[in-house]
């Protein structure tokens, strides 16, 4: 195994020479009846801290076949450098009665001393990928509080430079944000505006991998929009372990746009979201329900021409998509004309309206019993 792929198209790289060692050593044991397999179990540009490994796996599915009576390397870290892989690989090993063995280490598992000294080594291989991992954190923490980019999924509105360790403005994408963030200032409600957005066709962020896989922008939900809204990036900053620091990229949401939303969110969290989510005074909120789901109905709006238009939108289609719910949503004013009516119907009918004064004086008495 080689942990990156620098030099595997020399003629002869260090995996050449790992099998080299490991067949000089099956040469020494040839008097013993000793073979070497023409399969190459070669992981090159593979990490020793994963066993999600294309060779490694064929290497356990030909010793589980009993193929193999005994599996030799370099050193023992090219099997893992795994604490808890090594020690499952070679309890694997046991149970198919294979022996492993470590060419350059000089011991093998068949003997007492040698398992012994296996899990010595395979510990001190784990704590060098520990000290490894947690000097790569530190220079991470060091870059972002020099406000650089340190990766990860790429923000809407940006686009990671060429080179990696900056953030570029993404023009057209720059101007939805804002657009996003203009929408919360305008009616702070996460649920209708990630549905509006969805109806807008916005998708969140689509991007290109280095390996070139394309992932392509997924509808918005509650979760995600949030994200995006206290998203310090939009403002010029980078967040660490909750302090911010001034990045190097380029603000894209002028500053008050940004506090006045994070004000509202705030004024959210604290009433529920209350007063947001009944901006336009939707009767029916919380009351009515998809039959054909079986799920509530959220009151979303949207704008065509400076036209304001309300609907009750299946939650279950919101999460599943349109396609999952025959309903999917109705005109809220025509609906709530809809109950209205029907409710001044039933106040015209004097026996309904005598077993409803009847029924509200027994709950006062009740209460009165109760007090």
């Amino acid at each position: 195994r080689k942990s990156t792929d620098e030099g595997l198209d020399r003629d002869f790289n260090s995996l050449d020479n790992q099998r080299e060692a490991a067949e000089a050593y099956v040469t020494s044991q040839r008097g013993q009846g000793w073979t070497v397999l023409a399969d190459h179990y070669d992981d090159g540009g593979f990490s020793g801290g994963t066993a999600d490994r294309p060779a490694l796996k064929r290497l356990l599915s030909d010793v589980e076949a009993g193929k193999i009576d005994c599996v030799i390397v370099y050193k023992y870290d090219r099997l893992s450098r795994s604490m808890l892989d090594f020690l499952q690989i070679l309890r694997f090993f046991e149970q198919h009665d294979v022996a492993f063995v470590s060419v350059t280490q000089q011991f093998n598992t068949t003997t007492p001393v040698g398992r012994m000294t296996m899990n010595v080594l395979a510990s001190f291989g784990e704590f060098e990928r520990d000290i490894i991992s947690e000097r790569t954190r530190d220079k991470m923490r060091a870059a972002i509080r020099r406000g650089k980019w340190v990766g990860g999924t790429p923000r809407l509105g940006y686009d990671v430079a060429p080179e990696g360790g900056r953030l570029l403005v993404n023009k057209i994408e720059a101007e939805q944000v804002r657009g996003i963030f203009r929408l919360y200032a305008e009616s702070p409600s996460l649920v209708a505006i990630s549905q509006e957005l969805n109806r807008r066709g916005w998708p969140r962020k689509s991007w290109t991998t280095k390996d070139g896989h394309h992932r392509e922008g997924k509808p918005w939900d509650v979760a995600n929009l949030r994200r995006l809204l206290t998203d310090p990036t939009y403002v010029g900053r980078v967040r660490l372990n909750g302090d911010e620091y001034a990045g190097e990229h380029e603000g894209i949401v002028p500053r008050a746009l940004f506090q006045q939303v994070q004000n509202l969110m705030k004024e959210n969290r604290r009433t529920g979201g209350a007063s947001a989510r009944n901006t336009h005074g939707a009767l029916l909120r919380g009351l009515l329900r998809c039959s054909a789901c079986n799920a509530s109905m959220v009151h979303t709006w949207t704008r065509r021409n400076g036209r304001l238009y309300r609907y009750y939108v299946c939650s279950q289609a919101q999460k599943r998509g349109w396609s999952t719910c025959p309903s999917k949503s109705v005109s809220a004013p025509e609906i709530e004309k809809f109950v209205v009516d029907q409710i001044r119907v039933i106040g015209r009918d004097a026996e309904v309206r005598r077993h409803t004064f009847a029924e509200a004086l027994r709950q006062v008495a009740d209460r009165k019993k109760t007090c």
